[in-house]
């Protein structure tokens, strides 16, 4: 072996090539602006010409962040004519490009202060919490202009609807908000984002505040209603959309059984419950629960089992849809799952200012999770629930 071993400062090289990317970066766009200011004046430095419209008479600084650094400009000064640059805007002190990733990078969950690092570890400049707030001021303008679209989609036979409490603060001391959140399942069979809107508490004034609010955006041809149980929620359905069937979460509904179920029992009557559910129809589903409540009380759980016969009829809803939508439709899981991301956003914030903040945040990371994870990608083949229509319509027109 060769005792001539070349060792190389990789960190030494990384900074170096930076700077020079850097440097370069900052002679081009100085290049572009004299270019500019030529073809303004009609005439190159010191060069004399009857057809010079103006003069020039020096230039002043100023620095523009970069998704390579930070640069300085030199920007000419002309006497004569305004000197217009199409290079940058006037006063703008920051590359689109690194404006677009700091307002993605604070709805995508990342928190202000590491905001803060990361900025100073790319482009050696340190963006202050005002700078990311006035840029999301603006983010927030687009984020509203989406949330309030109407529905253009046609109709959406499935809607999933679910609550999500938030802290703000009103009047110096700290209480719950509320924001209700709709995903449709349209035609073709895609999730969107249909609603989400600020609710003092989930009662039946907001949630038919809520619904009717859909409905004059465009929501239409809802055929199945998927939450947990809500009383309100319960009670403004029938009103708003009266041609509309009521599918309680079945995860929610285990939950509330296992709320008087002792811990070493759990997982037992887990097992009997998921029976009833994996049934064929609703006549078997119901002689599943039939049995399950039995043998409930058998095992002197009195309380468990006048849950179940109290609910199950709300759980088996689904029974009445395309079997191959059943796995689907019986929980709330899909909105469950942005619940979560939403939650894991706004615990750094922590308490809101009011409940506009926390509607713009919440909406900020339902459009962004919708966008990035959702994409196109069909969640239902809706062409069995057309079919199951047709079949319905057929037999009506027979009877």
């Amino acid at each position: 072996m060769s005792d001539n071993i070349i060792q190389l400062n990789e960190q030494l090289i990384k900074t170096e090539l930076k700077e020079l990317v850097r440097s370069s970066v900052g002679e081009t766009l100085n290049e572009l602006l004299d270019k500019e200011a030529d073809e303004l004046i009609n005439a190159e430095k010191y060069e004399r010409s009857s057809k010079r419209r103006g003069y020039r008479s020096g230039h002043y600084q100023r620095k523009l962040t970069t998704t390579s650094g930070d640069v300085t400009l030199k920007v000419p000064k002309l006497k004569g004519i305004p000197f217009e640059t199409a290079i940058i805007e006037r006063y703008r002190r920051r590359e689109c490009s690194v404006e677009e990733a700091l307002i993605e990078m604070y709805l995508a969950g990342v928190s202000v202060c590491r905001v803060e690092d990361i900025t100073e570890a790319l482009w050696g400049t340190k963006v202050s919490p005002g700078t990311i707030s006035n840029l999301n001021q603006k983010a927030y303008a687009n984020i509203e202009n989406w949330r309030t679209r109407p529905l253009k989609g046609g109709n959406y036979p499935y809607v999933f609807v679910d609550g999500i409490f938030l802290k703000r603060c009103w009047g110096g001391e700290y209480e719950n908000v509320s924001i209700f959140i709709a995903i449709g399942v349209n035609e073709d069979g895609s999730r969107e984002v249909i609603g989400a809107a600020e609710g003092m508490k989930e009662d039946k004034e907001s949630w038919l505040n809520f619904f009717q609010w859909l409905k004059s955006r465009g929501l239409t041809g809802v055929q199945l209603i998927i939450g947990d149980k809500s009383l309100g929620m319960l009670e403004s359905i029938p009103e708003i959309f009266p041609n509309a069937k009521y599918q309680c979460c079945t995860v929610h509904f285990y939950r509330n059984i296992f709320s008087v179920t002792p811990k070493s029992k759990i997982k037992l009557v887990s097992k009997m419950l998921k029976g009833i559910h994996v049934s064929e129809n609703k006549s078997a589903a119901r002689e599943k629960a039939r049995q399950v409540a039995a043998e409930l009380r058998n095992m002197k759980l009195k309380e468990a089992a006048q849950k179940l016969e109290d609910g199950i009829e709300e759980t088996i809803t689904y029974m009445a849809f395309p079997y191959e939508h059943w796995n689907r439709i019986r929980t709330n899981n899909t909105i469950e799952r942005l619940n979560r991301e939403i939650r894991r956003r706004t615990k750094v914030v922590g308490t809101f200012p009011d409940g506009k903040s926390a509607l713009m945040l919440v909406c900020a990371r339902l459009r962004h999770v919708a966008s990035s994870q959702w994409g196109v990608k069909r969640y239902l083949n809706m062409k069995h629930l057309e079919n199951m229509n047709a079949i319905e319509n057929e037999d009506m027109i027979v009877g």
